[in-house]
């Protein structure tokens, strides 16, 4: 599994601005079902450089390190791709606060 970002999200958007993929996409703003941001497992080369940028360190290397507490975002991470929103559209800018 790639990198897998977690309910610490602030949404501050860091992580979408160096990703060299393009493989990191907010949830839609006013989406209960999608808070935060999401990693493409598919799609994600394991680089770290999100890990690196993240303010609030909400971004785990594996589904291994994420801790107990937060085991359940790494379904919701898969899930965004498979079920949710998954790629689309969106404004940055907009998309970087938590509603």
């Amino acid at each position: 599994m790639a990198y897998v970002i977690t309910q610490l999200c602030t949404r501050a958007g860091n992580c979408v601005e160096v990703c060299p993929v393009d493989c990191i996409v907010p949830g839609p703003q006013g989406k209960a079902d999608w808070p935060y941001f999401y990693i493409d497992p598919g799609t994600c080369i394991n680089c770290g450089a999100c890990m690196a940028v993240c303010p609030v360190d909400a971004i785990f290397p594996s589904e291994e390190e994420v801790p107990a507490e937060y085991a359940g975002d790494i379904e919701l991470n898969r899930r965004f791709f498979t079920e949710g929103p998954g790629y689309r559209d969106f404004d940055l800018e907009k998309e970087r606060v938590r509603a």
